[in-house]
């Protein structure tokens, strides 16, 4: 049985990769970090299972990442934690480096620290925002990098210093450069998961409209689930390799808004360029047909913006034998639509019971 520690097991990566090893019969860790908010609903339905464990340690303490290492000694280690919003990394640059940069190094450590440098295998989760303002269309791994946020500053580093523990000390270490990649599990103030939430909660009269920021911004979007098992065939290799991790096909941000929709019944026709730009209903239920329901916001425009990213996954086919197309696009945004179709409800209906039960206090009918 091969032992895996994942660190950010709790995330929408960590928690399909979690189940996706213990399918492959590993013995799983994840790292987690103590808060007063325990957040571990990705998470819940593996805890309890003998096989999967969790240890407390953050990646800004590098002698709890140490102690976690030497304790487990994993044959695999996958990096997935990381401050990991582009928005939330112009707020907080500093938390971001700590992180996603220095994060990384510390890892590398560990591992040497334990021993283990020959035997223990490390993925890292790299990203293509690395390549910002992009140089050529699509990208592969010889495309330049080109980092335009503090985010993909600090996640640069992480890649190189990766590249130079592999050439320095010989360790088995590599980098997935993931391209966009999303899920019924991604955090809710993801641009994707924002658009499936409020076409649920439009449709459902529980949100009125629901603001963006740049519409044509292009991305290459896959299904989380699939990428996953990506990660893994990389650490099976026999030699240490990056890849890029990507569907080759592109869509903007529109499209993904129109096919949300779509999918709950509305039919959106978008009008005006740019910051005037805005998705009426032409079609769909009687109260919302003619109503404006998107809207292009500033707030929601960055300092420095990417707006093509579309990866070349050729050498993952071909090395690795992946398949990147198992889940399309328009499968991928119906897997989040139903999902939060069926989520809001449940929110709605909550919600009446306290409506309810309030008015019975108030009418003292219960007490």
């Amino acid at each position: 049985m091969k032992t895996a520690l994942i660190t950010g097991v709790t995330g929408q990566d960590g928690s399909f990769l979690s189940e996706f090893l213990l399918e492959k019969g590993y013995d799983v860790h994840g790292i987690i970090r103590r808060s007063s908010v325990d957040f571990r609903e990705r998470i819940a339905h593996l805890e309890g299972r003998p096989h999967f464990h969790l240890h407390y340690a953050d990646l800004s303490d590098s002698m709890s990442i140490v102690k976690v290492v030497s304790s487990v000694r994993p044959d695999e280690i996958y990096n997935l934690a990381a401050q990991s919003h582009v928005q939330v990394s112009f707020d907080s640059p500093e938390f971001t480096a700590d992180v996603d940069a220095t994060g990384v190094l510390r890892v590398l450590e560990a591992v040497r620290a334990a021993g283990l440098a020959g035997t223990c295998r490390i993925y890292q989760a790299s990203t293509s925002e690395l390549y910002g303002k992009v140089e050529e269309v699509p990208q592969n791994e010889n495309t330049p990098f080109h980092p335009y946020s503090p985010y993909a500053v600090a996640k640069l580093y992480g890649f190189w210093i990766v590249k130079e523990y592999r050439e320095a000390y010989d360790m088995f270490c590599c980098s997935g450069i993931l391209f966009n990649h999303e899920s019924e599990r991604r955090g809710e103030t993801f641009v994707t998961r924002k658009i499936t939430l409020a076409a649920a909660r439009i449709v459902q009269g529980l949100q009125e409209k629901l603001y963006l920021g740049n519409l044509s911004s292009l991305r290459d979007w896959g299904y989380a689930k699939d990428y996953v098992e990506c990660m893994w065939l990389i650490l099976q290799q026999e030699t240490p390799e990056d890849f890029v991790i990507a569907t080759g096909v592109q869509h903007s941000v529109r499209e993904f808004a129109y096919l949300a929709f779509k999918e709950v019944g509305i039919e959106l026709k978008f009008e005006g360029e740019g910051a005037d730009e805005k998705g009426v209903c032409v079609s769909g239920p009687d109260n919302l047909v003619g109503k404006i329901l998107i809207e292009v916001s500033p707030d929601f425009y960055r300092p420095t913006d990417v707006v093509n990213l579309w990866g070349d996954p050729t050498k993952a086919k071909a090395k690795l034998g992946w398949n990147p197309g198992k889940t399309t696009f328009e499968q991928l945004v119906k897997i989040m639509v139903q999902h939060d179709m069926a989520k809001v409800a449940g929110e709605g209906a909550a919600a009446k019971v306290r409506t309810n039960l309030a008015e019975y206090l108030e009418k003292g009918i219960v007490k």
